[in-house]
């Protein structure tokens, strides 16, 4: 599987804009690494303990939410990066799960990069009441960009 040049500029999108929601500085930055099932797959074994592979991995940084969810990174100068950690997605399963889901790849890669980006703002999804929020807002950033469930 191969990102297209479409699926790059999407992906930048909804990092821009969950950036733009959550209010980031401008000087934030993320790593999105696409990786096959194989090397995903190593990553869960090695860090989850779980030895199968999964859609998306996130690695923050540093903890630097509070329990709302708010960012609590106060203003920095503008020549420092703020590094909130990497996210991980492999285009394997991303494929997989598109067409099970009855949507488009590019769809499922952008359900991802928000899912993985707000895993490094602090959401999680561990209980019932996490999953819903998380869920709410996925939904939320990927409508503003007119990313439907349809696409």
């Amino acid at each position: 599987m191969t990102l297209t040049p479409a699926m790059e500029q999407m992906l930048m999108q909804v990092l821009n804009k969950a950036a733009e929601v959550y209010g980031l500085e401008p000087q934030s930055e993320v790593s999105v690494m696409l990786a096959d099932d194989d090397y995903i797959r190593q990553l869960n074994c090695q860090y989850r303990g779980k030895d199968m592979p999964t859609d998306v991995l996130s690695f923050a940084m540093n903890e630097h939410c509070s329990g709302d969810h708010e960012p609590e990174i106060t203003e920095a100068p503008d020549d420092i990066e703020i590094l909130l950690g990497d996210i991980i997605i492999s285009l394997d399963t991303t494929a997989r799960q598109a067409e099970e889901f009855g949507h488009s790849m590019e769809r499922e890669l952008a359900y991802l990069t928000v899912h993985g980006m707000l895993h490094l703002l602090g959401y999680d999804h561990e209980v019932q009441e996490e999953r819903l929020e998380m869920r709410q807002e996925e939904e939320y950033v990927l409508s503003l960009l007119g990313i439907t469930r349809d696409l």
